[in-house]
């Protein structure tokens, strides 16, 4: 208690009560926060209180504008800066269009990416001109805006435009405004922005997905709200993967397991022996394409034609090529076949483009799964 400095502790606890009380009807015209700042600012003057201000702990603010300084510009320096600068952007833009995603859930609207991260652009391409540096969208100020009435970018144009005329006008009277005061108007806005009704829902989602929210949340108390969003999304990048490769199913078919309609149904029709069909059903990426040479392990399978539907395989990545090719090789060496059944056009083009269409044949992709049966034939009839 003997560190506990009174006059602070007073003067925040006033200006909180003051926000908190303040009444709800007048809010929209007047809002609580400048009243507390007007009657923060006023008890330092008169009564000469001993809390830090602004201008105690910062020093007054300059009055007027910067004049305009084009930077040097160094060549040689290029390629040392390419690096910061690019990481400086995307976490910039990341911040900026997480302020506006929060905004947006506080007023029923969804932002404009694209005019956000022009604007953000242009502006922090002009700022060093003047001697600033490279700005964000801020979470709190946008929330400060929103809990006073800013429901659109005029909001945002009378905040900087007010900063402006505190700046030319009002500087000398700025540097009274006691801290004291400012963070009692940032624990309101802090405390109303987390929407803590919110924390208990959240916490019933699926266990993956808690662990990714409080992981995120944790950071953002601990750390930074930047490094809690890269983690975040890395995290939330790697249970999407897993999820997707989840729904991804390579089983064997027959008669029993179709499901399909009938020109792609092994329902009522004779596979040939030496023939075996399997199915890739869902994304074919890195995620799941061992997952190929493990089923075909699994099931002690050796035929001689190895008919592949890939109807219901929607994408395919590098990894998931290379596991086909890989496929291929392999049969080919043991003097076995590969056909491809109906393959989409994602996939198809990928094939195309590696060239893996052409080494398998044209005569090797086939439409539906007839087409498929009879070419399995011929090549059982020539060998």
């Amino acid at each position: 208690l003997g560190t506990v400095q009174w006059p602070t502790l007073a003067l925040a606890l006033g200006s909180l009560l003051i926000i908190l009380f303040w009444p709800k009807g007048w809010s929209r015209r007047i809002p609580g926060s400048i009243i507390a700042l007007l009657v923060g600012t006023g008890a330092v003057v008169l009564f000469h209180l001993p809390v830090e201000t602004i201008g105690s702990r910062f020093g007054g603010i300059p009055q007027g504008l910067p004049a305009m300084q084009v930077p040097e510009f160094s060549w040689s320096h290029l390629r040392d800066l390419v690096q910061p600068a690019t990481t400086i952007a995307l976490l910039a833009a990341i911040e900026s269009l997480l302020s506006a995603v929060v905004a947006d859930g506080m007023i029923e609207d969804r932002h404009d990416s694209n005019q956000e991260l022009i604007a953000q652009g242009i502006a922090n391409f002009v700022a060093p001109l003047f001697g600033g540096i490279a700005a964000t969208g801020a979470i709190a100020r946008t929330a400060t805006n929103v809990r006073n009435g800013g429901r659109t970018p005029i909001a945002g144009m009378v905040h900087a435009l007010t900063l402006l005329a505190i700046i030319l006008v009002a500087a000398p009277l700025a540097k009274y405004i006691p801290l004291a005061t400012l963070s009692a108007v940032l624990v309101v806005v802090s405390y109303k922005m987390g929407e803590w009704h919110h924390f208990t829902r959240l916490l019933k989602w699926p266990g993956s997905d808690a662990v990714v929210f409080l992981t995120a949340f944790s950071l953002t108390v601990l750390i930074d709200l930047t490094v809690a969003v890269e983690v975040g999304m890395v995290l939330a990048a790697l249970l999407f993967i897993k999820r997707v490769s989840d729904t991804t199913q390579i089983t064997p078919v027959d008669e029993q397991s179709e499901t399909e309609g009938p020109h792609h149904s092994l329902i009522g029709k004779t596979v040939p022996e030496g023939v075996q069909v399997f199915r890739i059903f869902g994304p074919f990426s890195f995620g799941v394409a061992d997952r190929l040479e493990t089923s075909l392990k699994i099931a002690h399978l050796e035929p001689k034609v190895f008919v592949l539907r890939m109807r219901k395989v929607s994408f395919i990545d590098a990894t998931g090529l290379n596991a086909l090719e890989d496929l291929y090789e392999k049969l080919r060496n043991k003097d076995r076949y590969l056909i491809l059944v109906a393959p989409q056009d994602q996939p198809m083009k990928v094939m195309n483009k590696s060239g893996f269409a052409k080494r398998v044949g044209p005569e090797n992709i086939c439409g539906n799964i007839d087409d498929a049966l009879n070419r399995a034939r011929e090549i059982l009839k020539d060998n």
